[in-house]
C-alpha cells in the first residue's frame, strides 16, 4: 500500500478529537485508526469498502474469517451480521483504515459503459470477499483522503473519483464478483430482495418459503444461495440481527431483559438469555455492565 495514503490517513487522525471512527466531510466515508490490537466487536456490515493502508485486521462472517492486510480491502457487497477484530496495531504503527459506502449507481453507470462486461457465473458468489487495493485503486484512495482538505470540492470530484474506482473493481481479477453483487441483472439480486425483506421483518416469524417466494426459487435452492452469499443460513441471520438489536436496546435504551426479549421477537426471555450468551460470551446483565464500564473509561480518557 501506498506510504503516500499511510500518511495521509496519519495527518487527518492526527487532527481529529474523539476516538475513531473519525466522520469525515463525505458522509459516506469514515476514518479508522487503532494504536493496538482490539478485542471483537459485533457488527452489521453494509455494503462498502474497507481499505487497509497500515496494519491487519479480521471479519468472521458465519463461519468464516477473513484476514486483510495493507494493500488490500474488504468488500462488502450485502448487509450482514459479522465480528470484526484489529489483530495488528501499535503506536508507532497504528491500523489505518479508510471506509466508503459503494455507490451502485454509478457502480451500474460504470458496467453499461464498458465495451466487455464482466463475466458472471450463473450462481451467486459470496458477498464479502477480500481484494487486492493497490496500483490504480491506492491512487484514487490517496485522492479521495485529499479531497478531504478542499470540502468545496467534494460535490464535484467526489463522483468523479468514484467511478474510476467502480471501473477499476470491474476490470480486476475480482471484476465478476463485483458484478455479481453490484448489478441489478446478477443472479444475486433475487436473494439479496429476500434479504431485505428479512432484514425489514426480523422481529416476526418469517417462513423460508415466502422468502424463496420473494426470490423465485425453491426453498432448497433459496436456502444453498442464502447460505453461500452471507455464509449464515436464513435461520442464523435473523437471529443474528434479533441479539445485535437487543444488545443496542440494552445499553442504549436501558431496557430489562424480559422487555428486549419481547421486544426484538423471543417468546422467551430464556431462551433469549441463553442465546444472548451464546453470541457475546456473557449473560444481558453481565455484557450490558461490562459495556458501561468500557464506554465509562472511554469518557473519562477523552476528557484526560
Amino acid at each position: 500500500m501506498s506510504n503516500e495514503l499511510t500518511e495521509a490517513l496519519l495527518r487527518y487522525t492526527r487532527r481529529q478529537s474523539g476516538e475513531s471512527p473519525f466522520a469525515t466531510p463525505i458522509d459516506s466515508m469514515v476514518v479508522m485508526r487503532s494504536d493496538q490490537p482490539k478485542p471483537p466487536t459485533h457488527m452489521i456490515l453494509r455494503p462498502a469498502l474497507c481499505v487497509v493502508a497500515q496494519g491487519t485486521k479480521w471479519a468472521t462472517i458465519g463461519g468464516d474469517r477473513l484476514e486483510y492486510r495493507a494493500g488490500q480491502a474488504l468488500l462488502i457487497g450485502v448487509e450482514t451480521p459479522s465480528i470484526g477484530r484489529v489483530v495488528e496495531a501499535s503506536p508507532g504503527e497504528p491500523c489505518l483504515v479508510l471506509a466508503f459506502e459503494l455507490d451502485l449507481v454509478i457502480m451500474r453507470s460504470v458496467a453499461e459503459e464498458l465495451e466487455q462486461p464482466p463475466q458472471m457465473s450463473g450462481e451467486p458468489g459470496h458477498g464479502v470477499f477480500v481484494t487486492d487495493f493497490q496500483g490504480p485503486l491506492a491512487d484514487c484512495a490517496l485522492r479521495l483522503v485529499r479531497l478531504l482538505d478542499t470540502p468545496k470540492a467534494i460535490p464535484a470530484l467526489y463522483p468523479v473519483i468514484m467511478r474510476e474506482i467502480c471501473y477499476w473493481l470491474l476490470t480486476g481479477p475480482h471484476g465478476g464478483d463485483v458484478a455479481r453483487i453490484a448489478l441489478a441483472s446478477s443472479p444475486s439480486q433475487n436473494v439479496i430482495a429476500a434479504l431485505h425483506s428479512l432484514r425489514d421483518r426480523f422481529r416476526e416469524t418469517v417462513r423460508i418459503d415466502e422468502l424463496a417466494s420473494i426470490a423465485r426459487m425453491s426453498p432448497s435452492a433459496f436456502h444453498r444461495q442464502f447460505k453461500t452469499l452471507t455464509a449464515l443460513t436464513p435461520l442464523q441471520y435473523q437471529k443474528q440481527l434479533r441479539l445485535l438489536e437487543a444488545r443496542r436496546l440494552l445499553v442504549s435504551c436501558a431496557y430489562h431483559v424480559e422487555r428486549t426479549a419481547f421486544e426484538v421477537g423471543y417468546e422467551s426471555p430464556s431462551q433469549f438469555s441463553r442465546e444472548y450468551a451464546r453470541m457475546f460470551g456473557a449473560p444481558p446483565k453481565r455484557d450490558v455492565k461490562y459495556l458501561q464500564a468500557v464506554m465509562h473509561a472511554g469518557r473519562l480518557q477523552d476528557a484526560a
